[in-house]
């Protein structure tokens, strides 16, 4: 176990925002963490979790003790006639792990190409895209708990998966709860990949690529294929400009509410959900709003997609953390006053 002290933290999140991690210990296994456990003066500080630093907003330095999350390897755990079982190391690249599925020959996890992040972050999540959440593919995960030391294992019902949530985003109230936010450290992931492989392709973005294409029946490595070719043109590359992807989540109405933006504003994207909600794109209320393309300081709104919020000072003049959050609540406002809509944000602000 190396521990680290007065660690830049700018190549470890993904908006680029400079900061310093005062401790920092890198867990490549269980045996890592259990060492950093048995220590008492490392068992007893606060601790942060770090896995791709794609989803996260440094405002300061980070006094807390930085695990950073470095577990790797990838395997087929199980194959029946219904599903293949796959397993991954929490430390592992996310869009990297998809790509080695593919590879393998076992489809089901295509849609999710090219989102940033760990595999280990992807349950906290929920990460989903294109019509799938992680949910629908997930099997079990390993953790440990940060407070006795003991290792656990959870099914889906009991990660409590919800829109771009789980239950390690929630703090317990009390001991007896079971909120694990600062609680857990995820060390595997694993998913099931149903057989027989049903394509999902109903997004617009995905028809319009059957379209010019002229496939009408494409096979999962030409769905990721394209959803790769998608999410690039929307998105910035953080290794250019400084992001943590989309910054709010989508919100969801009532129809009678829907309705009555639909009232005032005809043009407002929306999608039917299976429970009779309606999901609202924020990106257009945004954009509605008039913030494409405006900044705060060194912090801005991408002009390609208006959910994205980007580092525009780059290397020489990066972004504060202070300054995404301060663009990030001036739109909230403006969302708030013009719709009645509450946008919350997607990323955890340290």
């Amino acid at each position: 176990m190396l521990v680290e002290m007065n660690v830049p933290l700018r190549a470890y999140n993904a908006f680029g925002i400079v900061a310093r991690a005062h401790t920092l210990v890198r867990v490549g296994s269980e045996a890592d963490l259990a060492a950093v456990l048995a220590d008492p003066e490392l068992a007893a500080a606060p601790k942060f979790v770090l896995g791709g630093g794609s989803n996260i907003v440094l405002t300061g330095d980070v006094r807390a003790l930085v695990l950073k999350v470095e577990i790797m390897g990838q395997r087929v755990v199980e194959e029946t006639e219904r599903a293949w079982v796959v397993e991954a190391g929490a430390g592992e690249n996310w869009h990297d792990f998809v790509a080695w599925t593919l590879a393998q020959g076992l489809p089901g996890l295509e849609n999710l190409a090219l989102i940033p992040g760990t595999v280990g972050a992807s349950p906290v999540q929920n990460i989903g895209a294109y019509g799938v959440e992680l949910q629908d593919r997930f099997e079990s995960l390993d953790a440990v708990d940060l407070a006795t030391g003991k290792p656990f294992t959870l099914s889906a019902a009991q990660c409590a998966f919800g829109y771009r949530d789980s239950v390690f985003k929630h703090a317990a109230a009390e001991l007896s709860d079971f909120g694990l936010a600062g609680r857990a450290l995820i060390t595997r992931v694993r998913l099931r990949l149903p057989k027989p492989w049903k394509p999902v392709l109903g997004y617009l973005d995905l028809e319009r690529k059957q379209a010019e294409t002229g496939i009408a029946a494409p096979t999962a490595r030409q769905i990721f294929d394209w959803i790769c070719e998608i999410r690039r043109h929307k998105l910035p590359d953080p290794q250019v400009i400084g992001n943590a992807g989309s910054f709010f989540k989508n919100p969801t109405v009532t129809p009678e509410q829907c309705a009555d933006i639909i009232g005032r504003d005809p043009r407002v994207v929306h999608y039917p959900m299976a429970d009779g909600s309606i999901k609202l794109a924020a990106g257009w209320l945004i954009d509605a709003c008039g913030w494409k393309g405006k900044s705060v300081g060194n912090a801005g709104v991408y002009e390609k997609q208006a959910l994205v919020l980007v580092n525009r000072g780059g290397k020489d003049n990066p972004a504060t953390g202070g300054e995404v959050m301060t663009l990030a609540r001036a739109i909230q406002t403006s969302v708030y006053e013009r719709f009645g809509i509450r946008l919350e944000p997607e990323p955890v602000v340290v």
